[in-house]
């Protein structure tokens, strides 16, 4: 590709920067679709060498999680409580097209590979979603509990358990998540989820 296509297209993925996700990482700041992206990749990356990923191409799983929310440089981050069907299918025809307007040997890998992880078959997909779900909760975890909404003190224990469940690795990553969660509401103490801080 030519510096001038090459110039567009970081353009437009950094777009990720200025998307701001639900989740608060300090006081006053919002996380970016961008720092969700990068720590998702970089999770990936650790997980590379596990012998648990021996059959998986973790390099392949790491591009899908810089690619994943791409479409969110389009139409926004919507947090995944409140997505609908419309809106996914909005977000993955922008991509597409996105995908169709790139040099055509980088839109015909990026659009397979989209296409892949929304199939979720493959061990590859299958990761990355995991990942991505268990990278949310991680998030939500971190941040301060007073920013929570009501619906997330029982989202934070149930959001990736089906996405987790192909994977012995994985059921044991969303059970320790789990118990960081519910220790961290047990200590806000009574004034917590029932009167929605």
């Amino acid at each position: 590709m030519d510096t001038k296509e090459l110039l567009t297209i970081l353009r437009t993925a950094a777009e990720l920067k200025l998307q701001t996700r639900h989740c608060e990482t300090a006081p006053g700041r919002r996380e970016s679709v961008a720092d969700h992206c990068w720590r998702l990749a970089f999770f990936a990356m650790l997980l590379r060498n596990e012998p648990a990923f021996g059959d998986t191409d973790m390099d392949k799983v790491i591009r899908m999680c810089l690619l994943h929310d791409m479409g969110e440089a389009f139409t926004g981050d919507i947090p995944a409580f409140l997505k609908t069907d419309a809106d996914a299918g909005k977000e993955s025809a922008l991509l597409e097209a996105w995908f169709r307007s790139l040099p055509s040997e980088i839109g015909t890998e990026y659009g397979a590979l989209w296409r892949e992880m929304e199939a979720l078959e493959t061990p590859e997909a299958k990761t990355y979603k995991a990942l991505d779900k268990l990278e949310a909760v991680i998030s939500h975890n971190e941040s301060d509990i007073s920013t929570w909404l009501p619906l997330e003190y029982d989202l934070q224990q149930t959001y990736g358990r089906e996405e987790c469940a192909f994977s012995p690795y994985f059921r044991a990553l969303f059970d320790d998540v789990g118990q960081w969660t519910r220790a961290k509401i047990e200590a806000e103490g009574p004034t917590g989820a029932g009167e929605g801080t």
